[in-house]
């Protein structure tokens, strides 16, 4: 797969990649966005209940647009997020 596949279906541009459909593509970042969510939310139940459904909505939109994990093990997620908000925190964005 391409570097275009993978920055459309993480958000990062809205313009697909030659040989794709828009709403094909838009099922995948669907997709990776739940998957994201049901881990990082299994993991961060304190950091979920604390924030209301559009915050934690663009959290995790954020999380998936700016992080780069490349583990086939949804488990290392949570490792990840972990990086994105210290991250977010040395930034001043926490």
């Amino acid at each position: 797969m391409s570097a275009a596949f993978f920055d459309y279906v993480r958000g990062r541009t809205e313009v697909p990649p030659a040989g794709y459909t828009e709403a094909g593509l838009r099922v995948y970042r669907h997709l990776v966005y739940l998957g994201a969510c049901q881990v990082v939310e299994v993991s961060f139940p304190t950091l979920r209940a604390a924030l209301d459904e559009d915050a934690w909505r663009l959290l995790l939109k954020d999380f998936v647009r700016q992080s780069a994990w490349t583990s086939h093990h949804c488990g290392d997620l949570d490792h990840e997020f972990t990086d994105y908000l210290a991250r977010c925190r040395a930034d001043g964005d926490a």
